[in-house]
């Protein structure tokens, strides 16, 4: 039996105490300083009100200022906040992880330098922890098609960990893996996780096939958008291999669970593809942000803002070619500047000839 101690007690986290939990591990959840009413509900009844599900029997939830009795003699440290509080994650497993612990995070997201250089975000959290620390554990992150739920309700599912210690990777795996829960290994760190961030980015603008519909007041009609959503879907799936270029990434990663696999997972719907639904039917992305959505967590529009800034930085630096991702810079524009979605059609797949 393992010990797993979880910083941050939402959705995804918690969802991965179920395979654990049936494999017979010990799991503790520590709130964060927002979770304080997820771990009151967990403690007092044991439901997580996010996931609508009981937590199995044996795992314990803390509140944060009880996280350093959670971390102790645990063997597994696991990083469960979202992307803006990666920082912050560090800050704390700084004083909580111990030499030989396993570290595995679930948060996607990318990070860029003053000069447009991306990094992946297991790379900021370990950045903010000591260097006598930071290099005697290991550093791994688990990306795919995954939504929590499903995971919590033992619904088969299909992930990769990914890092670059090969050995690590398998026993984390082996934690894991369960009859539903099923696990793959790669140690194309970088290219895992920039698809994991990245397809993020186009989820929101899958949403715009069923805006259009809205707006053009076609919602229950026979016919569909689907021809303009496979086409979507194929230019980000070919930006998506360009990206893997320019990141260092194996060019076979794209293509299998951790890109195309997530990217369709992604696009089937969640605050991204909300989100662009309500600009496909017309609304501007600031006020989709700033009125029916306040408040809502939105990484894939966070990192295509991220991106987006970091395009024009590296061309001028002969990194890409101002034509290059040609989607991902109109959302880009949508995001950050209220453009109407107007697809650049003849810019995709390499130019319309």
């Amino acid at each position: 039996m393992a010990r797993v101690t979880v910083l941050g007690s939402g959705v995804m986290a918690t969802a991965l105490a179920f395979p654990l939990s049936d494999n017979g591990h010990e799991v503790r959840l520590v709130g964060t300083h927002l979770d304080r009413e997820i771990i009151d509900s967990i403690q007092e009844t044991g439901v997580h009100p996010n996931l609508d599900l009981k937590v199995p029997e044996g795992v314990r939830a803390y509140q944060l200022e009880e996280a350093e009795e959670a971390f102790e003699s645990a063997e597994v440290a696991m990083s469960g906040v979202n992307s803006f509080g990666v920082h912050w994650a560090g800050e704390r497993l700084a004083s909580l992880l111990r030499p030989g612990m396993m570290v595995i995070a679930v948060t996607k997201g990318l990070e860029a330098a003053e000069n447009g250089d991306l990094r992946i975000l297991p790379d900021v959290l370990a950045d903010e922890v000591p260097e006598d620390i930071k290099d005697q554990v290991s550093w791994s992150a688990i990306v795919g098609p995954s939504i929590a739920g499903e995971v919590a309700v033992r619904h088969e599912t299909c992930v990769v960990f990914t890092g670059l210690d090969a050995e690590v990777l398998e026993d984390l795996a082996r934690l894991f893996r369960t009859g539903y829960y099923h696990v793959w290994t790669d140690t194309d760190f970088v290219g895992c996780e920039v698809c994991a961030a990245i397809k993020n980015c186009y989820a929101f603008g899958a949403g715009f096939m069923e805006g259009l519909l809205d707006r053009e007041g076609k919602s229950e009609d026979r016919y569909r958008r689907y021809n303009y959503g496979a086409a979507l879907f194929g230019q980000a799936t070919r930006e998506l291999g360009r990206w893997m270029e320019l990141m260092g990434g194996e060019p076979e990663t794209p293509y299998g669970l951790a890109g195309v696999g997530d990217m369709f997972v992604t696009s089937m719907g969640g605050r991204n593809v909300k989100a662009g639904r309500f600009v496909g039917a017309g609304e501007p992305f600031s006020e989709v942000q700033n009125g029916r959505m306040k408040g809502v967590t939105l990484e894939g529009v966070a990192a295509i803002r991220v991106v987006g800034e970091t395009l024009p930085k590296l061309a001028e630096r002969g990194l890409v070619a101002h034509e290059d991702f040609p989607l991902m810079r109109h959302l880009y524009e949508i995001v950050a500047h209220d453009e109407p979605v107007d697809m650049p059609w003849s810019t995709f797949f390499g130019g319309e000839r």
